[in-house]
């Protein structure tokens, strides 16, 4: 975990580009990274050296707690995130560690939040192309969208909306969620795993 406060986060909201997935399971990163740019006011540009969408702003109260934030949706499907993540990261100069991932988990029950540092990919595409291209020494934001009923395969119901038994609660877990991210970046991850893991 880097100690430098200077240096920016870079928090990136998963999903696939486009308006037919816009309310898939798959996309609730993106969800949650929209949240986040209405709290900070700004809208979504389209990044100059990446393919993504970015909002530069700060998160925090003012003064030493605030925390330099951009905000990123790559404009890449899924399973190419990495390369987008990579070039905001570099282009950025974000240390690998100050990257957050927020994005589906299959293995937790639907709105639970885990927050972590590092580990595997999970099967999951998106996290499996941003290792590929950084490691995996990241901050994953996993928001639990429980497993597929019966017989149905994984990519169809990843990418199918979520129900709408679901989506009475989605807005409040969305919203729990980018709390657990402002947690993560201004008093960091021991402090939010503490407040949002369950």
């Amino acid at each position: 975990m880097t100690t430098d406060v200077t240096a920016p986060w870079l928090i990136v909201g998963l999903g696939n580009p486009g308006p037919g997935y816009a309310a898939n399971r798959h996309n609730v990163g993106f969800m949650v990274a929209d949240l986040l740019a209405g709290r900070i006011g700004g809208s979504f540009k389209r990044a100059q050296k990446a393919q993504a969408q970015v909002l530069e702003s700060r998160v925090g109260p003012m003064g030493p707690g605030s925390r330099r934030v951009v905000l990123a949706k790559p404009l890449s499907f899924m399973n190419l995130s990495g390369g987008p993540v990579a070039g905001l990261r570099d282009f950025y100069k974000v240390p690998t560690a100050n990257i957050v991932a927020i994005h589906d988990e299959l293995d937790i029950d639907y709105g639970t939040l885990r927050l972590k540092l590092g580990g595997g990919d999970n099967g999951h595409n998106g996290l499996k192309s941003m290792t590929k291209s950084m490691g995996p020494e990241y901050h994953r934001v996993r928001f639990g969208i429980g497993r597929p009923p019966g017989r149905m395969q994984v990519a169809d119901f990843v990418l199918k909306d979520f129900s709408s038994v679901e989506r009475k609660e989605l807005d409040y877990l969305v919203d729990r969620a980018a709390d657990a991210v402002e947690c993560l970046v201004t008093e960091g991850l021991e402090r939010a795993q503490s407040a949002y893991n369950s």
